[in-house]
């Protein structure tokens, strides 16, 4: 497969919000997920070349980056658009707001910091938002620790975490996003709304706000 793959010039990558999620949702290190963290952290306007890829994709072997490009396309992971039609959002607490009433049928979303704050609210009055930080926080740091439970054993593989009503709706979801060392929450109410590319703008702020800048590669 190798001496057959070749790589489309004169397109932008385009990261899905499913390539998103899979990037961020679990702390565990692939190059499936390093070929997508470096893309969400690239210049929204940099074309994609062999030399760009095999430094996305961390490796000097243009095959091997090509392959990896391949399965992440197969999977629906990202693709190549003509124009790049991918979003910065202002790494403001107003910025981050302006997108999460978005990933929410109810228009209620939080996010949250490794240590329980919110930093970015929406719907939520002040109180009720601070302590569903401290509950989002408590009830991710009990799956970690949970961890090779949830995983080995009853094969579960999603980290989130929902409050449900009788019919297994979730009205209350906690989705750990982990953005190289440093841990967000998302706190969802009512249907969480991930499908979008809101959510992948609001993974491309993230990288930002944690330090990892967005590389503006030249043409």
């Amino acid at each position: 497969m190798d001496s057959t793959l070749q790589l489309h010039h004169d397109l932008y990558p385009k990261v899905m919000p499913a390539g998103a999620f899979y990037a961020v949702s679990s702390p565990s290190h692939s190059a499936s997920r390093m070929l997508l963290a470096n893309i969400l952290q690239a210049d929204i306007n940099a074309k994609l070349t062999e030399e760009r890829l095999r430094q996305w994709a961390e490796t000097d072997g243009v095959h091997t980056a090509l392959n990896l490009l391949y399965r992440l396309q197969r999977l629906e992971f990202l693709y190549g658009e003509t124009k790049p039609s991918s979003q910065l959002v202002k790494v403001t607490s107003d910025g981050f707001e302006d997108i999460l009433g978005q990933l929410s049928d109810s228009h209620k979303a939080l996010l949250v910091d490794q240590d329980g704050f919110y930093f970015a609210n929406v719907g939520f009055n002040h109180e009720t938002a601070e302590e569903v930080a401290n509950l989002a926080s408590e009830a991710t740091r009990l799956t970690e620790k949970h961890n090779l439970l949830i995983k080995n054993n009853l094969n579960i593989y999603n980290n989130a975490i929902g409050i449900c009503d009788p019919a297994g709706q979730s009205e209350l979801t906690f989705f750990p996003l982990y953005i190289g060392n440093t841990k967000n929450i998302l706190v969802t109410a009512g249907l969480p709304l991930l499908n979008s590319e809101a959510f992948v703008t609001m993974v491309r702020g993230l990288f930002v706000l944690a330090g990892e800048d967005i590389h503006v590669v030249n043409e």
